[in-house]
């Protein structure tokens, strides 16, 4: 079993969505959270490897028949209509395998769909592209410009998908996607906040973040992917922003999972400290499979 978690560009029209997801028919899809102001879903699915892979192609393509990257605006970065596609191994699953898929998948989005592919993650063939926002510096109108520039060429492929951009297609361990959204609309104190939490600036270690302004709920956010769980919890990353909002004297509104988390990362103790917007059993992924 191994989990794949494709982040596409659209996260406003549920009709689009429900079409594009309804394209999975070899995986089980878990969970889908999609958000207006990112403009971006995420879906959490599991199977074997042939079909997990079968099932991120197919989801892919249908994307890329739907969605057109020239026109989509929001405020997480992105590379393409299907943005990232990373695989993750399950209890009785590799890395190496894990690997084997994100390398199989590329080469078919390329071959079938002339979807050029960075590969990152465990499965990067250069090892800059270990780290997703190397791949993703700049977003999509900056590729577009350095896209000839060596240093930005696809892994496989050449150009730029003339309506699809490109993908990042990946395998790594669980990352935890969390967000704390703030009682105020000022950005700047989110991208305070942020720069003082994650790890390349002297933060937490594991943790990237990205300060938002959220139209739609006319507050700022601090977006947080967690990339190693074991070495920093949720509940440290909150304790760690609350810290931060009080010194620049804000309160934290509520905080989001997005998508699922692994067994033990979280509870309904750890829900109601972190002022959790929703908590169930659901989850926690183990307990869907």
């Amino acid at each position: 079993m191994f989990e794949c978690v494709p982040n596409f560009s659209e996260g406003r029209d549920e009709s689009v969505i429900s079409e594009i997801i309804a394209a999975v028919k070899t995986a089980r899809v878990l969970n889908v959270h999609s958000d207006p102001d990112h403009n971006r879903s995420v879906v959490t699915m599991a199977g074997s490897a042939d079909g997990i892979r079968q099932a991120a192609y197919d989801l892919t393509a249908c994307a890329i028949e739907l969605l057109d990257v020239k026109g989509h605006s929001g405020v997480h970065p992105f590379i393409g209509v299907m943005d990232v596609i990373p695989f993750i191994p399950l209890k009785g699953s590799t890395m190496e395998q894990a690997v084997g898929i994100a390398h199989k998948l590329g080469e078919e989005l390329w071959k079938k769909l002339k979807l050029p592919v960075y590969f990152y993650g465990e499965a990067a063939k250069i090892a800059e592209r270990r780290d997703l926002p190397y791949v993703r510096k700049g977003g999509y109108q900056i590729l577009k410009q350095e896209i000839d520039d060596k240093h930005r060429r696809p892994d496989i492929g050449e150009g730029l998908h003339h309506t699809a951009g490109a993908a990042a297609v990946g395998a790594r361990i669980f990352l935890i996607a969390y967000n704390v959204n703030l009682k105020t609309s000022d950005v700047d104190i989110a991208q305070s906040i942020s720069k003082n939490i994650r790890e390349k600036n002297g933060g937490l270690p594991g943790v990237r973040a990205l300060g938002m302004y959220l139209e739609s709920r006319g507050l700022a956010q601090v977006s947080i992917n967690i990339t190693d769980h074991n070495e920093t919890s949720i509940l440290k990353v909150y304790d760690q922003v609350v810290v931060w909002a009080r010194e620049y004297g804000v309160e934290i509104l509520e905080s989001e999972i997005v998508g699922l988390v692994p067994a033990g990362t979280l509870s309904e103790e750890i829900a109601k400290h972190i002022k959790l917007k929703y908590f169930s059993d659901r989850l926690i992924i183990e307990n869907n499979l």
